[in-house]
């Protein structure tokens, strides 16, 4: 699985630099000289990372190859990626990325499978985006934490969601 650790935004100068929106908790890493970078899409790249700088909170990256304005602007939107397989596991149990909690089952305390996490959003809150099983169940939002969310087996590929009544059955009252 790709992830996005970053999108290519507008030129900056005349010599080929780009903004990068940066997607990734390590950015240092990842947009380190001489990283190789995968694109989406494809046929962007793969893009080699020559320097790196920030300025007014903006990380500016130029690529090997890039050497001037029209190319620059050539990547625009460009999504960067890497492979979820090169992310070393978290060494706190209760710190998930993305990748591994979208998929997952949504079940209830007592084990009743209610739906299925479609994606996670970071809005000020991590939110977990369930989309309930039943036919027209939409989707919920669950605030990704302890007290809401009490277990995540990965290994089991389920989410236990301790919520308040109504919350993941849309035909309760609350």
């Amino acid at each position: 699985m790709q992830l996005v650790v970053g999108r290519i935004g507008r030129p900056h100068g005349l010599r080929g630099d780009v903004s990068v929106e940066v997607r990734t908790d390590e950015p240092d890493r990842r947009f380190a000289p001489g990283t190789a970078l995968a694109t989406d899409p494809a046929s962007a790249g793969p893009l080699v990372v020559e320097s790196r700088r920030w300025h007014s909170g903006i990380l500016l990256v130029r690529f090997e190859g890039v050497t001037g304005r029209d190319q620059a602007e050539d990547l625009r939107g460009t999504m960067l990626v890497i492979d979820s397989d090169d992310i070393p596991p978290s060494d706190d149990p209760d710190e998930f990325y993305d990748h591994q909690l979208i998929g997952l089952t949504v079940v209830k305390p007592d084990g009743e499978a209610v739906g299925e996490v479609s994606d996670v959003l970071h809005h000020g809150q991590d939110l977990l985006v369930v989309r309930r099983g039943k036919a027209g169940g939409g989707e919920v939002y669950v605030p990704f934490v302890k007290a809401l969310v009490p277990e995540v087996d990965l290994v089991k590929g389920v989410l236990v969601v301790d919520g308040p009544a109504g919350l993941l059955d849309p035909d309760e009252i609350v």
